[in-house]
């Protein structure tokens, strides 16, 4: 079992799995809302909000080299699973803080940079506790402490009323159970023998709520948190699992609808459970499957493919230096590396559901 188990963890990891010094506030960060003040934007989870703190830990999850970054502000890569900016910068942008959000990891943080949103969020993380031996990556126990202890240092700061202001009216997002569901679950050998899918995104849900209770007992009142995508119809499902034709995976996403239509109703039952909150449930499966499936709508030429290598599988180490292709025009693509989208994607996203959600967090 034990060697099943290690190349399980190599064969996930390796084959399929799922900063720089952070910039300055300046004045060309013009807000897109402008009916509340919101102090910062505070990041936890996976990969679709990580700036970059798998840099410093030991884990083979990591995305801090050529090409990733290559269309970022400097075009460094910074740990960010993306071409460019991800939705905890668009965060950031929207609501007019700064451009680019740091990793909370980052050994050059500045006092502003605390001030104004940081990132806790580590690729590859997930909720089961079988995600994160797997991928060897940051727990959301982990992810807490890390908050507790920047709660610590905001206070050393700015002090202590100040700092519950900041954790009170800033908004906090969270973005988890991707690597629960599309990898723990359906692609490792051990979670379907010890659970269906409806009792597995029940005890998936059951963790989230207790995150979302532990950050508010920490101070947080705007917690917004991400549905899951469409993730049976990234690339790389698309290629080992989609057929000929290469279609969604149509099991993979009614995993991802049962654990959504679960974390609707329990983000519903946490508002009124906790006095003054604003918890928000971001929904954006719908949203970025029209994107893929509707993707000439949207300004792009490839809904299935991914820039990022020949085959649709690469990402991580498979997607570096030595990879085969690059695609030229990094617009044209829904999709970045074989499960992560492409900055535009992101952005076209996390605006459209702004637009619609920013409200709720006043």
């Amino acid at each position: 079992m034990m060697k099943l188990f290690t190349f399980v963890k190599s064969f996930y990891f390796c084959s399929f799995l799922v900063l720089y010094h952070p910039f300055a506030v300046t004045a060309t960060i013009k807000p897109l809302y402008k009916n509340y003040s919101f102090p910062a934007v505070i990041a936890f989870g996976d990969s679709i909000v990580d700036t970059g703190n798998n840099n410093y830990i030991a884990t083979i999850v990591k995305s801090n080299f050529k090409p990733y970054g290559k269309d970022f502000i400097g075009g460094k890569p910074t740990g960010r699973f993306c071409n460019g900016r991800i939705p905890s910068d668009y965060f950031l942008e929207y609501v007019g803080i700064k451009e680019a959000m740091p990793a909370y990891l980052d050994p050059n943080l500045s006092t502003e940079d605390l001030l104004t949103g940081v990132c806790f969020a580590s690729s590859g993380a997930g909720y089961d506790p079988l995600t994160i031996e797997l991928a060897s990556v940051l727990s959301a126990e982990d992810q807490l402490d890390m908050f507790k202890e920047y709660i610590g240092k905001l206070k050393v700061a700015v002090g202590e009323n100040r700092t519950a202001e900041i954790i009170a009216n800033s908004i906090i997002i969270i973005s988890m159970g991707t690597n629960d569901i599309a990898g723990t679950y359906y692609l490792s050998p051990f979670r379907k023998h010890q659970y269906d899918i409806e009792k597995y995104t029940t005890m998936i849900i059951s963790s989230n709520s207790k995150f979302v209770e532990d950050l508010y007992e920490l101070g947080a009142r705007r917690i917004g948190v991400f549905s899951l995508s469409p993730v049976g119809c990234v690339p790389l499902q698309r290629t080992i699992k989609g057929g000929i034709g290469r279609d969604c995976v149509e099991n993979i996403n009614d995993g991802a609808l049962i654990f959504n239509s679960k974390l609707a109703t329990s983000l519903i039952d946490l508002s009124k459970k906790l006095p003054d909150s604003r918890v928000v449930y971001l929904e954006n499966f719908s949203l970025l499957y029209d994107i893929i499936i509707n993707h000439n709508k949207y300004g792009f030429e490839n809904g299935d493919g991914s820039c990022c290598g020949i085959a649709n599988i690469e990402l991580g180490p498979l997607c570096s230096s030595f990879t085969l292709r690059v695609c030229p025009d990094t617009t044209k693509y829904v999709f970045w590396d074989s499960y992560h989208p492409t900055e535009k994607a992101y952005k076209i996203l996390v605006t459209e559901i702004l637009n619609k959600k920013i409200d709720e967090f006043v």
